[in-house]
């Protein structure tokens, strides 16, 4: 059936310390990409690309809004430049969950001209877990 992006029901991200944060409601907007790498095996004998699938990736970029509140987004970010920890990701919607160890690579803040406080928060796969969409 097709859905709307409305309603997600999980997305939390580990603080350095371990802890799942439920941390949908500083979220305003996320990209997520679960690419493969190819390796192409074209022969001279070949008159179209050939090529296989290799490994797998995750990446994801957060984006939101500022809130220093306990377990809120800067309380599980703002450790990102001053740790090296594995964070697990668990998004959820619609029944589908995916679930992945990250490093988040930065956490930057910008001070619009409007005066808003908003973050991006890009982060990469971290253990070689292939990442997986389920049914939860």
């Amino acid at each position: 059936m097709k859905e709307s992006g409305l309603g997600w029901t999980t997305l939390s991200v580990d603080d350095s310390g371990g802890s799942a944060k439920d941390i949908r409601n500083d979220i305003t907007n996320f990209q997520l990409a679960t690419p493969r790498a190819v390796q192409d095996v074209t022969g001279l004998d070949k008159s179209a690309m050939e090529r296989l699938l290799l490994l797998a990736d995750f990446s994801i970029t957060l984006n939101g809004v500022f809130n220093d509140e306990a377990d809120k987004s800067h309380a599980v970010l703002r450790t990102v430049p001053s740790t090296t920890a594995h964070r697990s990701v668990s998004i959820g919607v619609s029944g589908q969950t995916l679930a992945a160890e990250c490093l988040f690579t930065d956490y930057s803040l910008n001070r619009g001209a409007d005066g808003s406080l908003v973050w991006t928060a890009p982060g990469v796969l971290a253990d070689g877990a292939v990442p997986t969409w389920g049914a939860s």
